[in-house]
């Protein structure tokens, strides 16, 4: 349930921001109380865009040459599902498990 609280949504950059106007707008439709964005970069243009859409823009980065997210980052690797999963369940429970699917099914 949504509705009266705030949400922060998060991504690892905005390029145009259009994933994330078409998120705020399914999200506006649940009623929260303030979106707020948070981004480690993006260009200022795209926030200006956003700052129209969401009570809060937090953006760390602002380069007007932007080019792409991934030039911004040392490591711009994809994360496993599995990693995903594991931190989700740490965030839960303060217990990480770092091992992949496979290495679980033979431990």
């Amino acid at each position: 349930e949504l509705r009266g609280r705030s949400v922060i949504i998060v991504d690892d950059g905005a390029a145009t921001g259009a994933t994330m106007l078409a998120a705020l707008a399914a999200l506006r439709l649940e009623n929260p109380g303030e979106l707020i964005v948070a981004l480690p970069v993006a260009p200022p243009e795209t926030c200006d865009r956003l700052r129209a859409a969401a009570e809060r823009v937090i953006c760390l980065q602002t380069p007007s040459l932007f080019f792409a997210i991934g030039t911004w980052y040392r490591n711009f690797d994809q994360v496993a599902d599995y990693e995903v999963a594991n931190l989700l369940r740490e965030a839960a429970d303060g217990v990480a498990d770092t091992a992949a699917p496979e290495q679980l099914a033979t431990s």
